[in-house]
């Protein structure tokens, strides 16, 4: 028996009077609570009862053992509630990882109704769009838009995020409009540095499928900026709806090749694998689920205006 089990073996000893009563509670024979009480009394070096065939009374080193034990165990105790309680009840600081752009656009404003429905969860929301290690850098939940890598991470879709071809109308007088996957070649393109095959772009339509290879001489590694100079007039990008829906409904942008499919990504909430999902990580998930849901507001802006 370990030391907190022959702690508590002692502190039913003395608020029963009784090794049998004690030995009962515990679910052990008296003979072994006699036994774990001894070497509880050998290893501290003391005596911490006085035995006789009526009574148990403590000794003086006894009686300051048990005042100290029985704060330990009733601090175990709150302590193992309060674990318990986060299991069931959504609060406490909750660390989330996701992507500048589509938070700025719309996790902001999800994450405002979130707080409202859990005011007692606090978010601690870090931008950036790397792909961050959450259990080395204590993340709870990281938003991760693309193809996942395999990894021990649970998964949860969250919203399809379809890409689509843009170009400036400016661009595109300058420049004749490609009419097939093989013209993007011959175009200047922007490119999203941390793709993993920037340069080669997979274009789909009736069963067909046409790999591209592109060209561009800038760079860079946020979705945004890659939008506004593509809206300069600097080029083509490959830029998921939900950062180009409202410039192509407005008309800053134009769909290129609108006839044309790029495979969809997704969007995605990652967690680290547990048997016991804290329920703030839990009602997280489920929320950006339920609020985004699979026909999401830059899909429906995108298919209004195709």
């Amino acid at each position: 028996m370990d030391k907190l089990q022959g702690m508590q073996l002692f502190t039913r000893v003395v608020e029963s009077g009784s090794f049998t009563t004690a030995a009962e509670q515990m679910g052990m024979s008296r003979a072994l609570a006699s036994k774990v009480i001894r070497n509880l009394e050998d290893a501290l070096g003391v005596r911490l009862l006085n035995r006789t065939t009526r009574r148990v009374s403590l000794t003086d080193p006894g009686r300051n053992y048990y005042q100290r034990v029985s704060e330990i165990l009733s601090q175990l105790s709150e302590v193992e509630a309060e674990a318990a309680n986060l299991q069931v009840e959504p609060r406490g600081r909750l660390r989330v990882s996701a992507p500048i752009s589509f938070s700025v656009r719309y996790l902001a404003a999800a994450f405002a109704e979130f707080q409202k429905r859990y005011p007692r969860i606090e978010l601690d929301l870090e931008l950036n769009d790397r792909l961050v290690d959450l259990v080395e850098e204590g993340f709870d939940v990281a938003v991760r838009i693309g193809k996942l890598a395999d990894s021990s991470l649970v998964a949860r879709r969250i919203a399809p995020a379809c890409l689509l071809l843009v170009a400036a109308p400016s661009y595109l007088e300058r420049f004749p409009a490609p009419q097939h996957p093989q013209d993007l070649a011959r175009h200047e393109f922007i490119l999203y540095s941390l793709s993993p095959r920037r340069d080669e772009i997979v274009l789909q339509k009736a069963g067909e499928s046409v790999p591209v290879r592109v060209r561009g001489r800038v760079i860079n590694n946020n979705g945004d900026y890659i939008a506004a100079i593509t809206a300069l007039g600097q080029g083509i990008s490959l830029l998921p709806a939900f950062i180009v829906a409202g410039q192509l409904a407005s008309g800053e942008l134009v769909h290129v090749l609108p006839d044309w499919m790029v495979p969809s990504i997704a969007i995605h909430a990652v967690y680290p694998q547990t048997p016991m999902l804290p329920a703030k990580t839990r009602v997280l998930v489920d929320f950006l689920v339920e609020h985004f849901g699979p026909e999401p507001e830059w899909e429906l802006q995108v298919n209004r205006k195709s």
